[in-house]
C-alpha cells in the first residue's frame, strides 16, 4: 500500500478564536530564568485518528467532533490559562506572559487524503504546512483535520517560550481527560517562585561552556556562507532489537549505558563518519536536553510535587564536542562514555540550582545553548531530545486513542533536532523525528537501514475505513 507525498489539498472551511470557559482578571506572569533561555521558536505536535465509530462514541459527526473539541479546549484553558494569553516585550525587553484569556486560534479544515495514504515518512511533504497550523497570534494554535476516509488528525503549535514537551504533554492529557468529562488528573502550578534564584548567588564555572551571551556571538553568516545542504524532516522507527544491540555494543565491562546515550552516541559517530569526507578536524558538538523537574525536587518532597506539575521550562542542554576525527575512529563505547560524562554533570539538582543564578546574573540580556551556535571551524552539531513519556494512547477525545503521534520541529537553525516517541504499536520499539541535513539523512539510511526504518503504511497497521 503506498503513500502520497504533499500532493494533496487542504481546505479550511472555519477559523475561530476559544478561549477559556470562565472568565479571569488580567494578569502578568514572568518567565522564569529557564523560559528565558528559549529562543522566540513555535514547536508542532499532530496525532492522527480512524475514522471514529460514532455510533459507539460522545460525537456522532466531524461536525459534533470539532465542537466537542472546543467545549473541552475552553474548560481546559480554565486550568491552563497561560495558553490563552500573549507574550509581549517588558519594560527591559525580555517576554512575559500577559494572560488576558485572549483565547486560541481553533482552525477546522478537510484534506483529500486518506490516512492510510499520509506519507509519515516525509513529514515535510504531507504534515508541514498542511496537518499542523502555523501560530500567528497568541501562546498556541490548534488546527482539527477531517480526512477523506473520515479518520482526524488534531494537531497544535505552541511557543516554546512558554511551555516545555512535559508541560505541553500535561495540557494534552487534561484537554482529552475533560473531553471524556474526567477531571483533570494533573492541575498545573504557576509558581515562579519555586524558580527563583538564590541570594547570594552560586555558579558553577562550567555553566559558561554550556550557555552564552546572544550579545556577545559574532553575526551569523551572509547566506552566500551557509552550506549547500539543508535540513529536512524525516520520522522512523527504531526496533527494540536494534536498541537493545545499540546498548549492548555501547556498554563495557562494569559502565552500562542507557538506551538514550547508546543511541545518541551511535547517532553522533554516524553523522560524523558522513562528515568526515570533507575535515576530519572539524569540531562536532552533540547536545541532549535534561528535564530538572525530579533534579530540582530533591530532597523536598513539597516542591517535589509542585516541581511535578510546573508548568513552563525545566530544560537544560549540556554538549560535548569531539573533533570528527575521533569520533569516527574511537569505537562506539568511547563515544558513549564522551556522551555520558557531559550529561551526568547536568542531572544534578546544583546544576540546575546554578543555571538559575548565571541566567540571573546576566539578564536582561537574553542567552542560549552554546550547541547552537556554529563557529567557521564546526561540523554538524546535532541536540537530542528525549520525547518517551510523549503520551499518546492518553490522548483520547473520546472516540479512540490515536493510532499515531508525534511531535514536528522544523525549526530552520543551523543544527540538527531529533526527538525519540515511544512506539503506538510496539512496545519497546521508538519513533523518531529526525531534523537533520539531507546528505546526512540519506547517508543514515543507507548505511544504518537496519537501525534507521522508515515509518510506514504497513508498520502502522492502517486500513481503510
Amino acid at each position: 500500500m503506498g503513500s502520497v507525498k504533499g500532493d494533496f489539498m487542504v481546505s479550511v472551511s472555519k477559523k475561530e478564536v476559544v478561549a477559556a470557559a470562565l472568565p479571569s482578571q488580567d494578569h502578568w506572569l514572568p518567565l522564569t530564568n529557564l523560559d528565558l533561555l528559549l529562543p522566540p521558536l513555535d514547536v508542532g505536535l499532530f496525532f492522527c485518528y480512524k475514522k471514529p465509530n460514532y455510533s459507539n462514541s460522545l460525537v456522532n459527526n466531524f461536525g459534533s467532533a470539532v465542537g466537542h473539541l472546543k467545549k473541552a479546549l475552553a474548560e481546559a484553558l480554565v486550568s491552563f490559562y497561560a495558553f490563552g494569553g500573549k507574550v509581549l516585550p517588558n519594560d527591559l525587553g525580555e517576554p512575559e506572559l500577559l494572560c488576558n484569556n485572549r483565547g486560541v486560534d481553533f482552525v477546522e479544515a478537510y484534506a483529500d487524503v486518506e490516512l492510510q495514504y499520509l506519507d509519515f515518512h516525509n513529514p515535510d511533504e504531507s504534515i508541514e504546512g498542511k496537518l499542523v497550523p502555523k501560530k500567528k497570534h497568541g501562546v498556541i494554535a490548534v488546527q482539527a483535520t477531517e480526512l477523506k476516509c473520515g479518520g482526524i488528525v488534531v494537531a497544535c503549535s505552541f511557543d516554546h517560550r512558554v511551555a516545555d514537551a512535559y508541560s505541553t504533554n500535561m495540557f494534552l492529557v487534561s484537554w482529552a481527560e475533560l473531553a471524556q468529562s474526567k477531571p483533570i488528573s494533573i492541575v498545573p502550578s504557576f509558581r515562579r517562585s519555586l524558580l527563583n534564584p538564590r541570594r547570594p548567588w552560586h555558579i558553577d564555572p562550567s555553566i559558561d561552556d554550556m550557555y552564552v551571551q546572544i550579545s556577545s556571538l559574532p553575526p551569523p553568516p551572509p547566506p552566500e556562507e551557509l552550506p549547500d545542504d539543508h535540513l529536512i524532516s524525516r520520522i522512523y522507527y527504531v526496533p527494540a532489537d536494534q536498541l537493545n544491540e545499540l546498548q549492548s555494543l555501547s556498554s563495557s565491562p562494569g559502565d552500562k549505558r542507557t538506551k538514550l546515550e547508546s543511541f545518541s552516541a551511535f547517532l553522533w559517530k554516524m553523522v560524523a563518519t558522513i562528515a568526515a569526507v570533507e575535515d576530519k578536524n572539524k569540531i562536532s558538538k552533540l547536545g541532549i536536553v535534561v528535564d530538572g523537574r525530579s533534579r530540582l525536587g530533591e530532597g523536598d518532597e513539597d516542591k517535589a510535587t509542585l516541581l511535578a506539575s510546573h508548568f513552563g521550562n525545566v530544560l537544560s542542554i549540556p554538549y560535548g564536542c569531539e573533533t570528527i576525527g575521533q569520533l569516527v575512529e574511537k569505537p562506539l563505547p568511547w563515544v558513549a562514555s564522551q556522551v555520558h560524562d557531559f550529561l551526568k554533570p547536568a542531572t544534578t539538582k546544583e546544576h540546575f540550582l546554578s543555571l538559575i543564578d548565571w541566567v540571573e546574573a546576566h539578564r536582561p540580556d537574553p542567552a542560549m545553548t552554546r550547541v547552537y551556535c556554529a563557529g567557521k571551524d564546526d561540523g554538524p552539531a546535532l541536540v537530542v531530545s528525549s520525547g518517551l513519556r510523549f503520551p499518546v494512547p492518553k490522548v483520547d477525545f473520546g472516540w479512540g486513542s490515536p493510532t499515531f503521534g508525534s511531535y514536528h520541529f522544523p525549526w530552520g537553525g543551523l543544527c540538527g533536532y531529533v526527538m525519540p516517541m515511544p512506539s503506538p504499536v510496539s512496545d519497546g520499539d521508538w519513533v523518531v523525528y529526525m531534523h537533520l541535513l539531507k546528505g546526512h539523512m540519506e547517508l543514515i539510511e543507507k548505511e544504518a537501514a537496519n537501525v534507521f526504518r522508515p515509518l510506514t503504511f504497513d508498520y502502522l497497521n492502517l486500513v481503510s475505513s
